[in-house]
């Protein structure tokens, strides 16, 4: 199976389109482009193995942001990717997959590489012959879409043939409406949790799995001692707690998107998705879009599986948004 290409690979485009990092827009990924500002650690925590009580720090304040109900348990992992990479383990009695899709290509990687069946189909199943695993976006990567939890809590209560959900809810804290997390007492529904994209910080590397007591145990079995780094324990403690700039941050999301999106219609192009810290676009000549976008240094994530679509980050101010609008001004005149 080949390497998946993901948003975010700025060192392949400037060897092929040429510039520094420093000129070129990334528009390509689904991260906040205005961070969370990281204040000075205290040394321990870069000198010392990440001990328990900066573990347990970190989950606490996870707990409380994620709203994570009592008889839920969660663990924390060096992003979410890491944990994508452990469920076929976890899930080794499961040989048959559910991917709702298209979405985030690593789960069909990772089971793949496992030998299980994968079934992909482009709506939430109501019933019937479903694999006894369901892997569902929620909102989705990267067209945005969001079920009613009730239907996909009936699928975790087992009908249907399922045996366990996994929500990823990577994009979820522009969303919070549309979390699982509050259904997470009750066995059969794993949530995935990504930190680094809605706090702008992914290369802190945090991730977190919340579910039934005896899936997380294991799951951390799995992942081990001294998986996360202490520095990206308290950071993700502090900035979890940082509920001013949490509101903040999800009001000028929301604003950006909604003018990210109106430059993109103006521009020409079909808005057919997306979420607070994207926007999904059509267009019927979008791989050439793309390649004139590159050489003008901004890169934009193309999909091999829809070769109409392209997803925007958002820019991050004023200037990187005159940047792309002047840029689709010139290619579309």
């Amino acid at each position: 199976m080949d390497t998946i290409r993901h948003g975010g690979a700025l060192d392949r485009a400037i060897a092929e389109y040429g510039g520094d990092r420093a000129d070129w827009l990334d528009l390509s990924t689904g991260i906040n482009p205005v961070a969370w500002p990281v204040p000075d650690l205290p040394a321990g925590v870069w000198q010392r193995l990440p001990d328990d009580s900066l573990m347990q720090d970190c989950l606490d304040a996870a707990r409380s942001y994620y709203g994570v109900p009592d008889g839920a348990d969660i663990v924390a992992a060096p992003g979410t990717q890491a944990i994508i990479q452990w469920l076929p383990l976890l899930f080794n009695y499961l040989d048959r997959v559910t991917i709702v899709s298209p979405t985030y290509g690593e789960y069909a990687q990772a089971f793949h590489m496992a030998g299980a069946g994968i079934e992909t189909p482009a709506e939430l199943p109501e019933g019937g012959d479903t694999g006894p695993l369901l892997i569902v976006g929620q909102p989705n990567n990267p067209d945005g879409r969001a079920w009613p939890a009730e239907r996909i809590a009936r699928h975790a209560r087992g009908e249907g043939g399922v045996r366990m959900v996994v929500a990823d809810e990577a994009f979820a804290d522009v969303k919070p409406g549309c979390s699982l997390v509050a259904l997470t007492a009750e066995p059969g529904l794993t949530v995935l949790r990504s930190f680094g994209k809605f706090f702008g910080l992914a290369g802190v590397r945090l991730g977190f799995a919340i579910g039934d007591p005896d899936v997380i145990a294991s799951l951390r079995q799995m992942i081990g001692p001294w998986a996360v780094p202490g520095p990206a324990l308290a950071i993700g403690a502090q900035a979890l707690r940082d509920h001013d700039w949490i509101a903040a941050a999800r009001a000028r999301l929301a604003s950006d998107s909604a003018r990210l999106a109106d430059l993109l219609d103006k521009a020409g192009l079909e808005i057919v998705g997306g979420t607070d810290l994207f926007v999904l676009a059509a267009l019927d000549e979008a791989a050439r879009i793309a390649r004139a976008l590159a050489e003008r240094h901004i890169l934009v994530r193309a999909f091999d599986y829809e070769k109409r679509w392209l997803r925007f980050g958002l820019p991050g101010g004023g200037q990187e948004f005159i940047l792309l609008e002047s840029a689709l001004a010139e290619i579309f005149r």
